[in-house]
C-alpha cells in the first residue's frame, strides 16, 4: 500500500489484486453538479490496458442534466446545438480505492477535460473546488476541511418507497434518538456496517450516533485537505445508500424529507494551515465574548462568510426542499450570525489552539461538497483580502434575535443573490456562474410547474 490509510490503493497495488483475483472491476466515475458519482464499471485488465493511460470518455451532458438525466435547454456548455459530444474523464490516482462495500471492486474518481483541447471543464465540480484551492495556495493559504453528514434510515428499501410514493414509511426508530446508544444498537446492522465498509475505504471514520430526529444518525468522517475530503464525502454517501439498499433498507439525505420532522444537516468544519503544515486560525488575541485567542486572518475569514453566505447560498442550499430546512428551533440556522458553542448560529466557533475552528450550519445533507466548500473559501478569502472584521459573536438565541441578515428563505431569493453577486464573478468566472444559475432556475421550474399533493389537498374541492 502506498498509503497508511486503510483500502487505498496505488496503480501497483491494483495491478497485482487485478493479477491475483481479488479485484475485477474498477468503478471510475466524476461527479455530477448534484454531487453524484457518475460514470462507468470498467472490467479491470481493460482499466490496466486502457483507461489507466488514457482515460475514458463519457457524454458532456452528465454537466447539463438533471436529476432525471434529461439533457437540459441553455446550458452555453453543451446542448443539442453542439450534439453532446464527449468529456475526457482522467483518473486521478490519489484517489484509487477498495470499495470494501461491493464484491471485488475498486473505486477511482476522475477530472474532467475537453475532448478536443484537453483542458480541464470549468463548470465540473471538481475543477470549481481546485480552482478555489489554487487561489488560496497563491495567498499561502491551505484549507482542511471535516463533514458532518445527516441521513434518515427507513425500514423500506428504495423500490418500495417508490411504490407506495414515499408515503407511511417507517422509520428506522419510532422517537428521537439524539445519542441514544440503545437506538443505536438497533440500527447497528445498517449503520455499523456502513462505518465499518466506508472506513475499510479508504474514507477514515470518526464514529456514528443517533440525530435529531427519529430514525435520524450522523457518521462524522476524518478531516482532511478540502479536496480529498469533498471526495471521502461523494464515495462515503454513495457507499451508505448501496449498504443501506444490500440489507434491505433505505436512506435518504434529503435536507427535509418531512415538514413535521428534523431536517438533516452538512455541518461543514472548516481551518487553514500554511505551507508548512502550521495553523493560521490560532493567534494570541482574545476572540471577544469567547474563551479563544485568535490570528487576524481567523477574524478576517470568518467575516468573509458572514459578508457573502448570502449571495453564495445556491452553492450550499441547491434546489427548493433545501430551504424548508431553515425554521427556527430545529437546530438548522435562520440568522447569518456568529457565536461559541452556539447551535442557533450559522456559524458556530469551537475548539482551542491548534484545533480552532469555524463550524459552517448552512448547507443541507443535499449539498454538493464540492461546491459548497469552494463557495466557504471564496467568501473567507474575500474577507482576508478585505480584511472584514466580523463584529462580536452573538450572545444567546439566534433564533429570537431582531434586525439580523437572515439565510434566503427560498431558492429564488438565493438564485436573486447569486445573480447580483459581484463576488461570485470575480471568484468564479462567468461562465461557472451562469452554468450554475442555470441548474439552479432548472431545479426551481421544476417545483413551479409540476402540482404537488399539497395543492391537491387544499383546492381540489374547497378551492
Amino acid at each position: 500500500m502506498v498509503s497508511a490509510i486503510p483500502g487505498m490503493l496505488g496503480l501497483g497495488d491494483l495491478e497485482r489484486e487485478i493479477a491475483e483475483g481479488r479485484i475485477d472491476t474498477v468503478v471510475t466515475a466524476l461527479p455530477d453538479l448534484y454531487g453524484r458519482l457518475v460514470g462507468k464499471r470498467i472490467h479491470g485488465r481493460f482499466f490496466l490496458d486502457e483507461v489507466a493511460r488514457q482515460g475514458m470518455h463519457v457524454c458532456d451532458y452528465l454537466l447539463a442534466c438533471d436529476m432525471e438525466m434529461d439533457p437540459t435547454p441553455g446550458y452555453g456548455f453543451t446542448s443539442w446545438d453542439t450534439g453532446y459530444g464527449d468529456l475526457h474523464a482522467v483518473p486521478d490516482f490519489s484517489t484509487l480505492r477498495v470499495a470494501a462495500w461491493l464484491e471485488r471492486t475498486a473505486l477511482v474518481l476522475c477530472d474532467a477535460h475537453d475532448a478536443e483541447t484537453g483542458a480541464p471543464v470549468s463548470v465540473a465540480p471538481r475543477q470549481i473546488l481546485r480552482r478555489q484551492l489554487e487561489r488560496a495556495a497563491a495567498l499561502g493559504l491551505f484549507p482542511s476541511m471535516g463533514s458532518e453528514l445527516e441521513f434518515y434510515l427507513f425500514h423500506e428499501d428504495y423500490a418500495e418507497a417508490r411504490e407506495v410514493r414515499w408515503r407511511g414509511l417507517h422509520q428506522g426508530q419510532g422517537y428521537i434518538e439524539d445519542y441514544h446508544v440503545l437506538a443505536g444498537t438497533f440500527a447497528e446492522p445498517v449503520v455499523g456496517e456502513i462505518r465499518r465498509l466506508v472506513d475499510a475505504s479508504g474514507v477514515p471514520v470518526e464514529f456514528s450516533k443517533g440525530e435529531w430526529g427519529a430514525g435520524q444518525h450522523e457518521i462524522n468522517l476524518r478531516y482532511a485537505p478540502a479536496l480529498e475530503m469533498a471526495d471521502r464525502h461523494v464515495v462515503y454517501k454513495q457507499a451508505a445508500k448501496e449498504i443501506a439498499a444490500a440489507n434491505g433498507h433505505a436512506i435518504t439525505f434529503m435536507a427535509k424529507w418531512d415538514e413535521a420532522m428534523a431536517g438533516s444537516s452538512l455541518h461543514v468544519h472548516m481551518s487553514l494551515q500554511g505551507a508548512d503544515g502550521a495553523p493560521l486560525f490560532s493567534g494570541d488575541t482574545p476572540l471577544a465574548g469567547t474563551p479563544a485567542h485568535a490570528s487576524d486572518t481567523f477574524r478576517w475569514f470568518l467575516g468573509g462568510l458572514l459578508a457573502h453566505v448570502r449571495e453564495l447560498a445556491c452553492f450550499l442550499a441547491p434546489n427548493p426542499n433545501s430551504y424548508k430546512r431553515f425554521r427556527p428551533g430545529t437546530f438548522a440556522p435562520t440568522g447569518i450570525a456568529w457565536s461559541w458553542d452556539n447551535r442557533t448560529a450559522g456559524f458556530r466557533i469551537v475548539g482551542s489552539g491548534t484545533s480552532l475552528r469555524i463550524e459552517c450550519r448552512v448547507p443541507g445533507a443535499d449539498a454538493n461538497p464540492y461546491l459548497t466548500y469552494a463557495a466557504l473559501l471564496a467568501a473567507g478569502m474575500a474577507g482576508i483580502e478585505g480584511r472584514v472584521d466580523p463584529g462580536p459573536a452573538f450572545a444567546g438565541d439566534v433564533y429570537g434575535a431582531q434586525g439580523l441578515p437572515q439565510v434566503p428563505h427560498s431558492l429564488g431569493e438565493a438564485i436573486a443573490e447569486l445573480e447580483a453577486s459581484r463576488l461570485a464573478r470575480e471568484a468564479f468566472g462567468d461562465a461557472v456562474i451562469e452554468h450554475l444559475l442555470h441548474f439552479v432556475r432548472t431545479e426551481q421550474a421544476v417545483f413551479e410547474t409540476r402540482v404537488s399533493d399539497v395543492e391537491r389537498l387544499r383546492y381540489f374541492e374547497r378551492g
